[in-house]
């Protein structure tokens, strides 16, 4: 298809240039003909080499729009921005070109000559009318006297007797001022009489003849004939007028040749204009097209992900820092791309060596990496068909997990016990995600662990809380007993009795004080392994402990109105950092948690003096409340009045405050909500306290 396309628009060419060849050697320039062989020469040499430039730059022309329709029809890079400067500069040449053409054609060819030449052509018109209506006069006046002369009755006499006047026409022909006069009896013969030159024909331009008829009835008897001379000066004036008119005539004649050589001219200067402009447009197009095809191929190399590629082509201004800026990016992303695989190599080998089951998964749910732990946790096949959350957790789980992932947007990260049921045994799994930004479409990771076996410890931690309390009930009536034991014993040595019943006794009492000491020795061992560890206090200041903890929620209590209000000149308190600040984070998520059906929600997180040495963190809500009822199970474990978790919050919370020697307290917050309290002792300063100095107030009463 190709070369068909070629062939024939070959062959295109080739009969145009016959056509022009053979209308070039036909050219008639027609009555413009040259007047002398060196003319001629010249006169073909110029029309030659027009005719040569003309075919040769429209040849050029032509080459390049078939090259550049080439390379746009097969869509190479730079040929759109070739093309328009192509097709800009032509535009941009030929428009003023084309109007100056036509300027040139219409104005000075038709307008100046119907200007500058009009007048003269219309005078010579002028003149031309005037000698023909001066010579009309002349041959009226002539016709005048040649009917005068046949009126005459010597005329008459002599056609009719042949008797001659003598001296007659004579007479005649100078009152008139006649230059010859004749009379015929017939056509063909010779006259009958005659005055002057009548046979003269050579100057007749300056000769006026006229000849009258005379009749019998009927019958014609022969006729007259007169001439009268033009005047000289009129006759000249005649002659050049004529000329002048002669040479109108041909200069109009050779205009149509002399404006189809100015034509071929005019379009010679456009083609090479237009040649000029193309080869300039072309050149520019160069200087632009290539840097830009150059960076449209390096940047789809970059997006092919070939990062090593540059861009080595030559380019000034712009253009050159353009390819130089680009080179330098390419660099810098592929020392990034290094980088980050260099980082990515090692958070996989991260992932893949932990025994921890990490999944990757975007907002939707759509998991989107595994490690290898996850297949110790589920079946491999599961884990390898698995695509979203769904095909790895039952129904409620992943419910449970999606509950996660929106309150991992909030704290960051969000942890859940989850039981799985497999085939062969169930596992008891610690789910914790956490999000990977603060966006309502950011993705998450969740990270899976096994916790059979932690579970079983803290079951026996359990089992170690029931035996500290056992221990404890059953050390409280061990001290009677044994009290009781001895008080029987020093009884029997004071009160006289029958050996065989005081034998008895003794024996009956020294079992109840051995039994008692072994259970007393068992116990004190049962409750030294059972006991729990103590909180690391440390003197702390509470606002900044409250910032922290509040610190963790920047960015995720989404609609909620968050106000706080801190005193300032807190006294200091004895805290462990850690897990006080888990005491606030439990207390704020349960708040958020308690507001997601209200349609007001108001946050408040204040701290404040208290009563007798204290200092108070108080955490008020806008949500659902606390009943009586619930108010005394709210801190025991396993009790949750949210249908789902645990019910350890409140309980760890518990345990913390009083691990601090502080109280914790739940009231109505008005006009809706709770409102928790946390009463922390303060560290008194003895000199302070011996100088009289008091502790710092808060002068702003706390609000809700």
């Amino acid at each position: 298809m190709r070369k068909r396309l070629i062939y024939g628009s070959l062959s295109i060419l080739l009969a145009i240039s016959v056509i022009l060849v053979v209308w070039e050697g036909s050219f008639n320039p027609g009555n413009f003909r040259p007047a002398n062989p060196n003319q001629t020469l010249i006169f073909w040499a110029v029309s030659s080499l027009i005719f040569l430039l003309m075919v040769t730059l429209g040849w050029i022309l032509i080459r390049e729009f078939v090259k550049l329709y080439v390379e746009r029809q097969s869509r190479r890079e730079g040929s759109r921005i070739k093309t328009k400067l192509v097709v800009g500069a032509l535009a941009l040449s030929f428009v003023p070109v084309f109007f100056l053409v036509l300027f040139s054609y219409e104005v000075m060819n038709r307008n100046i000559a119907t200007w500058f030449q009009e007048p003269a052509g219309n005078e010579l018109k002028a003149f031309q009318a005037i000698t023909r209506q001066l010579g009309k006069e002349m041959q009226d006046e002539t016709d005048a006297q040649a009917a005068l002369l046949a009126a005459q009755p010597e005329v008459r006499q002599l056609l009719e007797d042949g008797a001659r006047t003598p001296g007659f026409l004579a007479r005649f022909a100078a009152s008139y001022e006649l230059a010859s006069a004749a009379v015929y009896a017939s056509p063909n013969g010779p006259p009958l009489d005659s005055w002057g030159d009548y046979r003269q024909k050579a100057k007749v331009d300056r000769l006026v003849a006229a000849s009258y008829p005379i009749l019998q009835g009927p019958r014609r008897l022969g006729f007259v004939t007169v001439t009268a001379e033009v005047p000289g000066d009129v006759a000249e004036k005649k002659a050049i007028i004529g000329t002048w008119a002669r040479q109108s005539r041909e200069n109009h004649d050779n205009a149509r040749s002399v404006r189809r050589v100015s034509v071929m001219l005019m379009t010679l200067i456009t083609l090479f204009v237009l040649f000029v402009a193309t080869w300039i447009a072309l050149f520019l197009s160069k200087q632009i097209s290539i840097p830009i095809t150059a960076l449209a191929e390096a940047a789809s190399q970059v997006r092919a992900g070939n990062l090593s590629h540059r861009v080595n082509v030559r380019a000034a201004d712009e253009l050159g820092s353009l390819v130089r800026g680009f080179n330098q990016m390419t660099q810098e992303l592929e020392a990034n791309s290094r980088e980050l695989d260099r980082r990515r190599r090692f958070i996989e080998a991260i992932l893949e060596s932990i025994p921890t089951g990490v999944i990757s998964i975007n907002a939707d749910g759509v998991i989107r990496l595994v490690n290898r732990a996850l297949h110790q946790i589920f079946p491999g096949t599961q884990v390898e068909q698995a695509v979203r959350l769904e095909d790895l957790f039952s129904r409620e789980d992943t419910a449970e997990i999606k509950y996660l992932m929106k309150r991992a947007r909030r704290t960051g990260a969000a942890s859940r016990q989850l039981e799985l049921r497999t085939e062969n045994r169930n596992r008891h799994l610690s789910v914790t995600v956490a999000a990977l930004e603060e966006k309502v479409t950011s993705g998450f990771v969740i990270v899976i662990e096994d916790s059979s076996e932690l579970l079983r410890a803290q079951k026996a931690a359990a089992w170690h809380e029931v035996a500290r309390r056992v221990a404890h009930e059953i050390k409280n009536p061990l001290t009677p007993i044994a009290l009781s034991a001895e008080r029987i014993l020093r009884q029997i040595d004071r009160v006289e009795m029958a050996a065989a019943p005081r034998r008895i006794l003794d024996e009956c009492a020294q079992t109840i004080s051995r039994s008692v000491e072994s259970v007393k020795t068992l116990v004190d061992e049962f409750s030294q392994f059972a006991r729990f560890p103590a909180a690391q206090l440390a003197r702390s200041d509470l606002n900044e402990v409250t910032r922290e903890a509040l610190a963790i929620f920047h960015g995720r209590l989404d609609g909620i109105d968050l106000r706080t209000s801190f005193a300032p000149d807190l006294p200091p308190v004895n805290l462990d950092r850690e897990q006080f600040q888990r005491v606030v984070v439990n207390l704020v998520d349960n708040a958020a948690e308690a507001m997601q059906d209200s349609l007001v929600k108001n946050l408040y997180v204040a701290t404040q003096t208290g009563a007798a040495d204290t200092v108070e963190l108080v955490v008020a809500d806008s949500g659902c409340g606390v009943s009586p009822d619930e108010k005394e199970k709210l801190f025991l474990p396993y009790f949750s009045t949210k249908g789902r978790g645990t019910g350890l919050g409140l309980a760890i919370v518990s345990h913390i405050v009083a691990e601090h020697d502080a109280h914790i307290r739940v009231e109505d917050n008005l006009p809706a909500g709770a409102r928790f309290t946390v009463e922390i002792p303060a560290v008194v300063d003895a000199e302070a306290v011996e100088n009289g100095v008091p502790q710092a107030q808060s002068d702003t009463p706390v609000k809700a």
